[in-house]
């Protein structure tokens, strides 16, 4: 490994360290650490935002529970595998892979809670929305441990790109959508029979009257004609 890249390790392994401090000492922690080193690492290290209450506690599962915390992960994405497969019309038991994510959602609540700094008091529905989105998120939102604030699962956004397929039917669905198909048909017909009556019918009627109207100028004429003679 080159000097180089031995510093980088040390400078991550130096911002690793300050996200594991209790949240009390993070902010003199970090700004310890930005007297420790120049230029664009300082920078770095002076825009990193202390970590909400509820994104403290999430990454102590990360720093202090590997297993709980990968465990997540893996149900997180397998579930969002199964949605996916769902969607595009694949096998795929959504009910078993929905189980398993709520079980490790649940364990890593439950450990971020043990984990919690003394005096504070993560919202257990804050945290159960930020290890949800932080397990189904298509890209990580943060390095693993550094979260700053909680986050919200970003619901069907987050399977953008994939395109739902239809449904297969089954043999008696097909039949039904076939019947209703024909009944629509013969519905159409005879809509368009029954305007064509009608039309005709009005036609008629026009011309009854017509005929009726010249009748009624002609006994008028002839009356005045009478008259007048």
């Amino acid at each position: 490994m080159s000097l180089h890249n031995v510093a980088v390790s040390s400078f991550d392994d130096q911002i690793d360290d300050l996200f594991q401090q209790p949240l009390s000492e993070f902010t003199r922690a970090r700004n310890a650490l930005v007297k420790t080193v120049r230029g664009a690492d300082a920078t770095r290290v002076r825009t990193l935002a202390k970590p909400s209450v509820v994104a403290w506690a999430a990454n102590q599962v990360y720093w202090r529970a590997r297993g709980v915390y990968e465990r997540l992960m893996k149900s997180g994405e397998r579930l969002r595998k199964a949605q996916i497969a769902a969607l595009t019309g694949k096998s795929a038991d959504l009910r078993e892979a929905n189980d398993a994510h709520r079980r490790a959602v649940a364990e890593a609540v439950k450990e971020a809670e043990r984990f919690a700094d003394t005096g504070s008091h993560p919202p257990l529905d804050a945290l159960m929305r930020t290890f949800e989105a932080l397990s189904l998120a298509k890209e990580p939102p943060a390095a693993p441990g550094r979260l700053s604030k909680e986050l919200r699962p970003a619901g069907f956004e987050a399977l953008a790109g994939v395109t739902p397929s239809a449904p297969a039917q089954s043999a008696t669905q097909k039949r039904e959508s076939a019947a209703q198909a024909r009944k629509r048909e013969a519905e159409e017909r005879q809509r368009a029979a029954d305007e064509k009556k009608r039309a005709a019918a009005l036609k008629k009627a026009e011309a009854a009257v017509a005929r009726a109207r010249q009748k009624m100028l002609a006994a008028q004429e002839a009356l005045r004609r009478t008259r007048e003679g």
